[in-house]
């Protein structure tokens, strides 16, 4: 690739070819891995505990334990789903389903490689 005449094009178009190259070189790998009753995480492709703390996690799946409160609902309306009276000031628990909960030890997860650094995506489960 170059474009005649002018040297700064090419030495752009150089750099651009040697970073697509580079990072063709090192592709984002899925893995599968397992939870360790210490919190670290073992994978296929790397074997060695990785202690909790130095891999990432989803968001998602530091929500908390089945059954722990997600959020509430609050209303004073007092008429709804079934339940009318009162003063109408009440409020509804929502909690977290098992298939929102944390990760914990003894799960099989989805790990992501990024670069050097293993990122766990998602608890996989048996269909």
């Amino acid at each position: 690739m170059g474009f005649e005449g002018n040297e700064g094009s090419n030495k752009l178009a150089n750099v651009l070819r040697d970073r697509m190259q580079k990072e063709s070189e090192s592709p984002l790998v899925l893995d599968f891995g397992g939870i360790q009753a210490d919190g670290s995480l073992v994978t296929n492709t790397f074997p060695v505990p990785i202690p909790k703390g130095d891999y990432s996690i989803l968001r998602q799946l530091t929500l908390g334990k089945a059954g722990d409160i997600l959020t509430a609902t609050s209303g004073d309306d007092g008429e709804h789903g079934g339940h009318t009276g009162g003063n109408g000031v009440h409020s509804h628990d929502i909690l977290l389903p098992e298939k929102m909960r944390s990760v914990a030890s003894g799960d099989r997860v989805l790990v992501a490689w990024v670069n050097n650094e293993a990122v766990v995506i998602d608890i996989v489960t048996r269909s």
